[in-house]
């Protein structure tokens, strides 16, 4: 087959008298008004890269993807941003009780609870041969005598605490025999009353079986407990209360 033959450039000549700023890839001499090398079309005047934005000109709607009218979409940038704060701070003053007490719940969980004694015992009414005091002794035999519901017994500690758990030891005796024989509450209403002098109330129901249960409070800054005995269960209904033991924890 017939080959046809290549074309063959021709250089062209350069005048190397031009006095002018020198290529930056071949070193060509260019007049001052040529954007592009003579010899090897290298750009004479590259552009400058843009200097790179700060991170929180990035995010939107901050970010500005062109270029703009002077003025353009400014009073509604401004206006973003500004509810975007404001649903912040709303946000943040809703969730802060909540937020508090979900820390203050893991610290009762991941920290140990020990014994708190109170200073002070009183009750609004008592059996002679078994005053309040005896619900405090550490002793489960002995029991605070109550003439009958609506009774109640006031704890006064020396100084705040976090009130992380009750334990409530029901009836005369852990005893199933000596418990049965005896009257008790299965409601009590706890009153916890903190150094500012703000209330917190719960409830405590208890089962009707002998032995300690145990109650999570999660109550903070606690100075004084009282405790209502309500809903009388055994064989006298209206007949006297026992209480065994009440323990009080804090966390360490």
């Amino acid at each position: 087959m017939p080959v046809a033959p290549r074309p063959v450039v021709r250089p062209l000549a350069v005048n190397d008298d031009v006095a002018g700023v020198p290529c930056p890839a071949c070193g060509t001499p260019n007049p001052p008004d040529r954007r592009f090398c003579r010899r090897c079309a290298t750009p004479l005047t590259p552009s400058t890269a843009a200097a790179p934005l700060p991170w929180w000109r990035t995010v939107w709607p901050l970010r500005r993807n062109r270029r703009t009218r002077a003025g353009s979409g400014r009073l509604v940038r401004f206006l973003v941003v500004l509810t975007v704060v404001l649903a912040l701070c709303a946000a943040g003053f809703l969730l802060l009780p909540a937020g508090r007490h979900l820390v203050q719940d893991t610290l009762d969980k991941l920290g140990k609870a020990k014994a708190v004694t109170p200073t002070r015992v009183r009750a609004s009414a008592e059996l002679p041969e078994h005053p309040v005091g005896q619900s405090t002794d550490g002793l489960s035999n002995r029991y605070w005598g109550a003439p009958g519901p609506g009774a109640s017994a006031t704890y006064t500690f020396g100084k705040p605490f976090r009130l992380v758990a009750v334990i409530v030891t029901n009836g005369a005796s852990p005893d199933p025999e000596e418990y049965a024989k005896q009257g008790r509450a299965l409601r009590i209403d706890m009153e916890v009353t903190d150094r500012d002098g703000a209330t917190v109330h719960k409830k405590l129901v208890l089962s009707d079986k002998p032995g300690p249960q145990t109650f999570p409070t999660g109550i903070s800054d606690a100075t004084t407990v009282r405790l209502t005995l309500e809903e009388p269960a055994g064989s006298a209904l209206q007949g006297p209360l026992a209480l065994a033991e009440v323990e009080f924890f804090q966390r360490s």
